[in-house]
């Protein structure tokens, strides 16, 4: 089992993600080992970084073309696990979701799944933004990628990994995912920042999310969603191999 997060700037949110994944109760791997955890930094030069590597010499690090897909891509490839849980930098999977894989790699229908979000909130509005996206994950079959998209590797390397979107690639490959095998939507909870909603304001952030979907869900290009979602665009060329950094 192999843990993948993507960072970008992000050294706080990483450092308190690392700390609670690596002090839950240790679980065994496919080989016997603890899962394996790689961080792909896409950029370098972040100074922020180095204390964080210093801090947890357990984890993986590696240096990748900044882009959350081909971070992702180039930790996958750099991974020795059967399956692959993708994290975001601000989101932190509950106890349990080792086990949640086990019971998913049980199942020879299984391919991929997803944990249950949770918002890092006590404001109202953060549990309405939850029965949505329940919603969403019951009805239409779509998690996102801050809710910890886990899949065997073997699939995930027939269907050629992430395609390298500026936005929306954690849809395309549940899309893709799907076409495989099934689907499992687990009860673990996933504890994700806030701070987006928080920042923006909760109608505002959910409203554009809703609309970026149904923007993409109609055709709109990636790269015009991205200006809509990041406030700039996003190179969307396919950037250099992952390295250990």
């Amino acid at each position: 089992m192999s843990v993948v997060i993507p960072v970008l700037h992000d050294a706080e949110e990483l450092e308190r993600l690392l700390a609670g994944l690596l002090r839950q109760p240790p679980g065994e791997n496919e080989d016997g080992a603890s899962p394996e955890v790689i961080v792909v930094n896409g950029d370098d030069a972040d100074p922020a970084i180095r204390p964080l590597r210093g801090r947890f010499p357990a984890v993986r690090w590696a240096a990748a073309e900044p882009g959350r897909a081909r971070q992702m891509n180039a930790g996958a490839r750099l991974a020795a696990g059967a399956w692959l849980l993708f994290l975001h930098a601000d989101a932190c999977p509950a106890p349990g979701w080792l086990d949640e894989i086990r019971r998913s790699d049980a199942d020879p229908r299984t391919v991929a799944g997803a944990l249950r979000l949770q918002l890092r909130s006590r404001d109202w509005r953060a549990r309405v933004v939850e029965r949505g996206v329940a919603w969403r994950v019951r009805r239409l079959g779509l998690p996102y990628g801050d809710q910890g998209i886990f899949v065997r590797r073997a699939v995930f390397d027939q269907l050629g990994g992430y395609r390298p979107l500026p936005l929306m690639e954690d849809v395309d490959l549940v899309r893709r995912v799907r076409r495989r095998g099934r689907m499992t939507y687990s009860q673990v909870p996933i504890l994700v920042s806030a701070r987006r909603w928080e920042h923006d304001g909760w109608i505002w952030r959910t409203g554009l999310n809703l609309f970026l979907l149904l923007a993409y869900a109609a055709g709109v290009p990636p790269a015009l969603l991205a200006r809509a979602y990041y406030g700039r665009p996003r190179r969307t060329t396919a950037g250099a191999a992952g390295r250990v950094a």
